[in-house]
């Protein structure tokens, strides 16, 4: 009878042990499920950043880029230029309509305004700048509709750095004087170009034009760089947009100096 008990116990003990291993092995899985939760958050945040920053390249991209693109095709051929405009509302809406591709869709829906004012200035009156902000600013009751409906915060926020890294453009060239060589260039050959940007950079150089090119890229820089520090998508297109101002204002200086 002892016998048969001890073979008993001797029989359940690998099972006791077995049962213990188990529980090691669960309290691990639970350790290493914590441990991963607790990484988490700095893992999103990392994504987050990068998706971030990939929005201001983005914008940077869509403000640089199509000034060089757009200019030729809406010099040649404006009706081509501005039908593009319906091509990009509706990339705009198909990638709006997928999860995955739905914040570049509302970027480039807000680029689809910015394409839209661009086509119709330069293709028919870029010969008068006094038209170039009433015409740039065409949508911009459309993004304050969006806004205000919490709705493509990323286009419109984008359009509206956009808007207002050419007002402030504009009112360069309206404190430096520059409007008259402005109607010049866009009635004169290629030949003639050169000596009218020559002349706008002497206009430039001058210290009223150096102090007030100084004052408007600080201000440029200031309102393109503090949103950067919030974090969203938004702001980001917003910064992008502001920003890549300077860098087409200074491919333009450069152009003058070459001429």
């Amino acid at each position: 009878m002892i016998n048969n008990t001890l073979s008993s116990y001797s029989a359940s003990t690998p099972s006791i042990d077995t049962d213990l291993d188990l529980a090691d092995l669960g309290q691990k899985g639970i350790r290493q499920l914590e441990s991963t939760l607790s990484f988490s958050p700095s893992l999103l945040l990392s994504i987050s950043a990068r998706q971030t920053w990939l929005m201001f390249a983005a914008a940077v991209f869509l403000v640089t880029v199509p000034v060089f693109v757009e200019a030729p095709i809406v010099r040649s051929l404006p009706s081509l230029s501005l039908a593009l405009t319906a091509f990009w509302v509706w990339l705009s809406f198909t990638l709006m309509s997928r999860t995955a591709t739905y914040v570049w869709g509302d970027l480039l829906l807000g680029f689809s305004w910015s394409w839209l004012a661009g086509a119709i200035y330069w293709g028919w009156l870029r010969w008068e700048p006094l038209w170039h902000l009433p015409v740039e600013s065409i949508g911009l009751p459309l993004a304050c509709w969006c806004l205000a409906k919490n709705w493509g915060k990323v286009g419109s926020w984008f359009y509206l750095g956009s808007l207002l890294g050419t007002v402030l453009t504009d009112v360069y060239f309206y404190l430096a004087d520059l409007m008259p060589y402005w109607r010049q260039i866009m009635r004169v050959d290629a030949d003639g170009a050169p000596q009218i940007l020559q002349n706008a950079l002497m206009q430039v150089q001058t210290p009223w034009g150096q102090a007030w090119a100084i004052i408007l890229a600080l201000v440029l820089l200031t309102v393109g760089i503090l949103p950067l520090g919030r974090n969203q998508r938004h702001w980001y297109a917003f910064s992008g947009a502001v920003l890549s101002t300077i860098l087409v204002d200074s491919l333009f200086l450069l152009a003058a100096i070459a001429a």
